[in-house]
């Protein structure tokens, strides 16, 4: 089958697994509401530093963790569980492999990997790696849950009726297999103690460091990135009524963003013990990535070829095909952040924060936010969502929130950075590290004000989700009336 179009949304066909895809969505609404807040609060410490609150459990090193990993891992992952197995037995015409009791016991066990990874973050007990931050005996338990998630979705493509595998599907499955192995590389380690919980990786030194960046940027690649890119593949042509722009371009972008991404990593480690040509290997292939990113881009907006009317009339598509111009914003940003001269200024500044956030709020968000809303009515038979206004106002809202989260991190990580570049006649620097920080101090409130905004955003979601479960229709014009 080469499009999205066509495929049955009301999973009509007997033996479709609804009851897992019905819980990893309100999962996802759920830690994604405690994701956000716990940023919201770690975003207001750097600005107000007292509300660490004298605690060793509620300090920003340790809340830091907890909201990358409750964005990424919880909010994002449910959200690929939820998408894909929803996705792959329609695609597949087929029932998910192994029945109800597979596929429940990778909900609930990722439920459990995710509880037991918090309490670890504010505990202290952690590898004190970027998005690795689970000790080892977390990470036995997450591949235990993975294995099953991909014995799920493998063997749902392997039993399907459909002869054709849609390209969402292959974009899932890269991520499932690619995560796995990425997982078990960089988490490979030694136990001190079974009661301590406390481990040593196998790595030392600068193979450590390459180990953990080749795993720490494709987290980013194929979790946040070919993961839903599926959803993009999905519900995009779903929600405009029309088959995907290219499926040749679809396949293109596809077998090069998976080849090209996964050497990207060194580009994490400019000016370091790294050697040279590794770091302009990592570089190479960074700026090489603007060709498969944008051509999956196009691919998204072109899909609205004779129907651009229709983002006047329809918020969850304008929640889509801005998460599609946010993926092709940070696609083109992180390449030119990855050329040695660039990042020579960039890293270790708030540049990176901005980047990394206009990605994470503008593109994973985003997308996220558009299934949800595609899925909730048609999981729960509803004639519609709730309201279709509240759908616009979450947008705006959120939007506006991103605008300021950003450009203020742009701001303030540029001019960190130009003051730390900065010297005197004297050849000394000319600003010290407190004089930065104080700098700073107005675009951190900016920022907080952002994430304030972007978690209202959520929160409408929230409200507008719990009524359309409910079954309830808010009496209102039709949204192309309203303007």
């Amino acid at each position: 089958m080469a499009t999205a179009v066509a495929v049955d949304d009301f999973g009509a066909m007997a033996g479709y697994n609804e009851d897992v895809v019905r819980r990893a969505t309100i999962a996802t609404v759920f830690w994604g509401v405690i994701g956000f807040t716990v940023g919201v609060v770690i975003a207001l410490q750097l600005a107000f530093p007292a509300l660490n609150m004298g605690l060793e459990w509620t300090t920003f090193g340790r809340l830091r963790p907890l909201h990358t990993s409750a964005v990424i891992f919880a909010f994002g992952g449910n959200a690929l569980i939820a998408t894909s197995l929803y996705i792959v037995q329609r695609t597949c015409r087929a029932p998910l492999f192994g029945g109800p009791v597979l596929a429940n016991f990778v909900f609930w066990g990722y439920q459990i990997f995710i509880v037991m990874a918090a309490l670890g973050y504010v505990l202290g007990i952690t590898q004190g790696k970027e998005y690795a931050e689970p000790e080892w005996y977390v990470d036995l338990w997450l591949t235990v849950v993975w294995v099953a998630y991909l014995l799920v979705f493998l063997g749902t493509v392997l039993t399907r009726k459909e002869p054709h595998i849609y390209v969402a599907n292959w974009f899932f499955l890269a991520f499932i297999v690619t995560v796995a192995v990425l997982h078990l590389v960089n988490n490979a380690a030694v136990p001190v103690s079974f009661t301590g919980a406390k481990s040593y990786t196998v790595w030392s030194g600068v193979q450590d460091a390459l180990t953990q960046w080749w795993y720490g940027h494709n987290a980013v690649g194929f979790f946040l990135t070919a993961g839903f890119l599926g959803i993009m593949y999905y519900f995009v042509p779903k929600q405009v009524g029309r088959p995907v722009y290219s499926y040749r371009l679809s396949i293109v972008h596809f077998w090069s963003l998976i080849f090209l991404y996964i050497w990207a990593g060194p580009h994490h480690l400019h000016y370091t013990a790294l050697p040279d040509w590794a770091q302009t290997l990592g570089m190479t292939f960074s700026v090489m990535l603007w060709m498969p990113s944008w051509g999956g881009m196009i691919n998204g907006l072109m899909t609205l070829s004779g129907a651009w009317h229709k983002l006047r009339t329809d918020p969850v598509l304008k929640l889509l095909v801005t998460s599609i111009a946010f993926y092709g914003m940070s696609t083109f940003e992180g390449p030119v952040m990855s050329i040695k001269a660039v990042n020579g200024l960039s890293h270790y500044t708030d540049w990176t924060i901005g980047h990394v956030h206009s990605g994470a709020l503008g593109w994973v968000a985003f997308v996220t936010f558009g299934a949800v809303y595609f899925l909730v009515p048609r999981l729960w038979k509803r004639e519609r969502l709730y309201s279709i206004r509240l759908v616009n106002t979450h947008f705006w809202i959120a939007t506006i929130g991103i605008v300021f989260y950003i450009t203020a991190m742009w701001v303030s990580g540029i001019m960190q950075g130009l003051m730390w570049r900065a010297y005197d006649a004297m050849g000394f620097l000319e600003y010290s590290f407190v004089e930065t920080v104080e700098a700073m101090h107005p675009y951190y409130l900016i920022r907080a004000a952002g994430g304030v905004l972007f978690l209202i955003g959520a929160l409408i979601m929230v409200y507008n989700v719990w009524r359309t479960v409910r079954g309830d229709v808010r009496d209102e014009k039709p949204y192309g009336m309203l303007a």
